[in-house]
């Protein structure tokens, strides 16, 4: 692990309903483009974006992430927003994190465009670092209109790429960061579980055994 006196530490929040090897490959080629100290993986308690439906208990979903990330040196799970009662605001835990270091908030290019309907999102960008993933197939375009929209609405300059910032003379905008993308869904594994028919490769075999100990995603969602 680095010996940088500030230490990067990425943030990468999400339902994890549950986590699944899609989640945990782009979450190491982010540790490794930029070069982080620390990745959190950060399970929201209740998603104000998400309908509950079928979303699994929070102490479940942080357990399976914390079974799925143990043996990776860089991953720690964080149980921020399972401590706070109510809605899981990024803007509340990038604040709770400040004193970790240098914060990269990692998000997909969808999210990227959905910001200005978040908390405080102009204070979201300036407690962190902005590292947006596109997804693949979903053809992000940042020079379109819509994200042109979201950096100017944020106030930040245009996108950088990982080289530029590894160099120093990339912007302080948002890092354009592409990682690989597995076709997987975590809706599909959650009907899967349902109907009890095989998660393998998938997701780790420690998060299948726990789905299926735990009888999660058994009920038809609401």
């Amino acid at each position: 692990m680095s010996s940088r006196p500030v230490p990067r530490v990425g943030v990468f929040g999400g339902s994890f309903n549950p986590i699944h090897f899609g989640h945990l490959l782009v979450a190491d080629e982010i540790v490794e483009a930029l070069d982080l100290d620390r990745l959190l993986l950060v399970p929201a308690a209740l998603p104000p974006h998400k309908p509950e439906g079928d979303l699994a208990p929070a102490r479940a979903r942080f357990e399976m992430t914390a079974l799925a990330v143990r043996e990776h040196e860089r991953f720690e799970v964080c149980d921020l927003e399972l401590r706070r009662p109510g809605p899981s605001y990024t803007v509340d835990t990038l604040e709770a994190l400040r004193g970790r270091g240098e914060l990269h908030l990692v998000i997909g290019s969808e999210t990227f465009l959905d910001l200005l309907s978040w908390k405080e999102p102009s204070r979201v960008a300036r407690l962190a670092r902005l590292v947006v993933v596109p997804r693949i197939g979903t053809g992000f375009d940042p020079e379109a209109p819509a994200a042109q929209k979201v950096l100017a609405e944020l106030g930040l300059p245009g996108f950088a790429q990982v080289r530029a910032a590894a160099d120093g003379s990339a912007t302080a905008g948002p890092l354009l960061v592409a990682a690989s993308s597995l076709p997987i869904s975590a809706s599909e594994i959650r009907r899967r579980a349902r109907e009890g028919r095989s998660l393998a490769y998938r997701l780790p075999d420690s998060v299948v055994g726990y789905i299926r100990e735990h009888h999660l995603y058994r009920s038809e969602p609401r």
